[in-house]
């Protein structure tokens, strides 16, 4: 193994028990470690060598590890006292082999004490724009939805099995004017269309920055095998919320189409998110976990990537 890269297990005694193990350490997670400033220790698995100069940049312990191979993962247990898992499914299957091999891994030696998992509110499925509960049942109608269900499944036992706290964290579609792909400005320059009005769909969003302080929430006041919605206060279809887009950035707004000659216009996997149609109820995320919002609608979002694009030189 190269000099410049941590093995797993191979740290300083300082660091065997660390506050926090992030998972799939990217956008949002560097955020989280942003969040907390300094506030205890951290520590960032990654398969990639190339990211061990930024993630200590960032002041986290790199270790070297790949959820795809379970034998790197081994001596992950016992290093952590909280674990945010952060990281998606494989591309193609109906299962999530990467958090089994991740719990496993935890369950062999003093599993953390609270372990928070972020997956998506793709795995409800189309409930034709109803208001929902994080009680609704799931009725995942893409392959990807299944792995996260899977993937879900397999916290929750985690969670009952070795008597610690888990949060699932359902989360939409994030965006951040600092987050690559992060708004709608590029599909507005293309001039990506939207569904006419009668054909459109409800769509759920959330500001990065305000997803990573929901994940700290969850790690500390998350209640025990607790599902959460992770969205803002935002009630547009999609169509509207690329109206507004546009609107504030002084661009035109997208063509409109019609569901039947969408498929003509339109990538697959765009389509995919245009046959859901959904409202999250968030009321759990502000009073159990009592987060409040940085950005309480895609409108302050926006206006704020705005600002920020008038000041660039």
């Amino acid at each position: 193994m190269p000099s410049n890269q941590t093995p797993l297990g191979a740290l300083p005694a300082r660091f065997r028990r660390p506050r926090l193990l992030i998972i799939g350490c990217g956008d949002v997670g560097l955020r989280v470690v942003r969040e907390l400033a300094g506030r205890g220790r951290a520590l960032a698995l990654t398969s990639s060598p190339e990211r061990l100069p930024q993630l200590r940049k960032h002041g986290l312990v790199p270790l070297v590890g790949n959820l795809d191979q379970p034998a790197t993962l081994r001596r992950l247990a016992g290093l952590a006292t909280q674990v945010l898992h952060l990281a998606p499914p494989p591309a193609q299957g109906w299962t999530d082999p990467r958090t089994k091999a991740l719990v496993q891994a935890l369950s062999r030696r003093c599993p953390p004490a609270e372990f928070v998992y972020a997956s998506t509110s793709g795995v409800y499925g189309d409930c034709e724009g109803a208001l929902i509960g994080e009680s609704r049942p799931v009725k995942p109608h893409t392959q990807r939805a299944v792995r996260r269900v899977d993937a879900e499944r397999t916290v929750r036992f985690f969670g009952r099995s070795a008597a610690l706290r888990t949060s699932i964290l359902r989360v939409p579609g994030i965006y951040a004017p600092d987050r690559e792909g992060g708004t709608p400005r590029n599909r507005l320059l293309k001039g990506t269309p939207v569904l006419q009005a009668s054909d459109d769909v409800f769509t759920n969003h959330i500001h990065a920055d305000d997803l990573a302080r929901a994940c700290i929430a969850a790690l500390w006041r998350g209640r025990p095998q607790r599902v959460y919605h992770v969205n803002d206060k935002t009630d547009l279809k999609m169509g509207d919320y690329f109206d507004l887009a546009a609107d504030l950035y002084g661009l035109p707004r997208p063509p409109r189409v019609a569901r039947s000659t969408a498929p003509d216009q339109l990538p697959l996997m765009l389509l995919s998110f245009m046959s859901e149609s959904r409202r999250l109820d968030n009321t759990r995320l502000l009073t159990e976990l009592n987060l409040k919002l940085r950005y309480p609608t895609v409108r302050e979002g926006l206006i704020e990537r705005k600002a920020l694009k008038e000041t660039m030189p």
